[in-house]
């Protein structure tokens, strides 16, 4: 059985050990699930699908929720996990040890021994969150437990090489459409290129200065980028179809129609078509409300910006301010030399207890 009592380096590896590769999460939930009901007091367990939700009832002024995905990208024969001690230090090393176990072990062991807490404790550990939204477990149970989501402040076990980072971008994609006529090459003059249209457009993004914005003192910045162009039909034919792809990452202060009308302006004036075809907002950081603003004196201030998308943007909808934080370094996840420093784990451990009590 796990042992959440015991040392949370040791604990890591043996979560890495369980092979939880996305839909494939069950041994891993079941292991959690029977490790959490033999070795905590005071908790409500349950399970939804390959899902493992526990919830104190103390009655305490405040609550604090806890969430960490259990699942990995596939594994690039970097299991089972190995340590090792060289230039940089004490360091575990496998699939899933930044992104996110660490973050699970800390937040379970956590769970299992603070003896004195300060706040309410839920821990949610969900299934499916490195595939597409649609299929990610947290959330499923927004939609179908949002109870269990409700809390003061939230942290979820992101790798963020053990800073603060509130709350998130959001993340918006067009496909920006030219059309023309088409026509054998050798006769160009009697077409109309629609690859030629989209110059104007790549011309825009290239001259684009992103601005940033600050709020709750984390600053964020924007940005607008061309990810893939399709066009062209033969060497000999000049197209009659052609567009491009864009993502916008945008600061959490603009709704996703706010952030499509923006991307609108920066194209208005060219003769091209935008279709959003996917978007999800951003999440405030929420750093003034009151167990929030703990958790960052508790990290000595030591808090950023969160320069992508994650899971916090659920608990923005409900209200709740959220954050990320856990061991990891994001520059490693998912790489086949994925690893963690056993330092680390103990940094978020020791940060985590005080502001969680005792």
């Amino acid at each position: 059985m796990l042992d959440l009592h015991g040392d949370p380096i040791a604990l890591t590896a043996a979560l890495v050990d369980i092979p939880s590769e996305s839909r494939h999460e069950r041994r891993i939930a079941d292991e959690v699930e029977a490790a959490l009901r033999e070795q905590t007091s005071g908790f409500e367990i349950i399970r939804t699908g390959d899902a493992v939700l526990a919830r104190t009832r103390r009655n305490l002024p405040t609550r604090v929720l806890l969430a960490g995905h259990l699942d990995t990208v596939p594994a690039a024969d970097n299991l089972p996990s190995r340590r090792s001690t060289g230039a940089d230090g004490d360091v575990l090393h496998g699939c899933g040890t930044a992104d996110m176990k660490s973050g699970d072990a800390v937040f379970l062991h956590l769970a299992a021994t603070v003896t004195e807490p300060a706040h309410d404790l839920t821990l949610v550990l969900y299934d499916c969150e490195e595939v597409e939204s649609a299929a990610n477990g947290l959330g499923r149970i927004q939609r179908e437990l949002p109870d269990w989501l409700a809390a003061d402040v939230a942290i979820l076990g992101e790798p963020t090489a053990g800073y603060i980072e509130a709350g998130c971008q959001g993340t918006l994609r067009v496909v920006v459409s030219a059309t023309g006529t088409r026509v054998h090459s050798a006769r160009s003059w009697l077409g109309d290129n629609a690859i030629h249209k989209l110059g104007e457009v790549l011309n825009r993004l290239s001259e684009y200065r992103a601005r940033t914005v600050d709020i709750d003192g984390c600053e964020y910045r924007d940005g607008l980028s061309a990810v893939r162009v399709d066009g062209g039909v033969a060497g000999n034919v000049i197209p009659d179809a052609a567009s491009v792809t864009v993502n916008y990452r945008f600061a959490p202060d603009r709704s996703p129609a706010e952030a499509l009308q923006h991307v609108r302006d920066v194209f208005d004036g060219i003769d091209v078509l935008i279709e959003k075809t996917d978007c999800a907002a951003g999440a405030l950081p929420g750093l003034s409300q009151p167990a929030a603003k703990a958790l960052v004196d508790a990290a000595g201030g030591n808090v950023r910006a969160k320069y992508s998308w994650t899971d916090v943007a659920r608990f923005a909808v409900l209200g709740i301010p959220a954050v990320n934080f856990g061991p990891g370094d994001p520059n490693l996840a998912h790489r086949r030399d994925e690893r963690v420093p056993v330092a680390a784990i103990n940094d978020a451990v020791a940060m985590l207890r005080p502001y969680l009590g005792g």
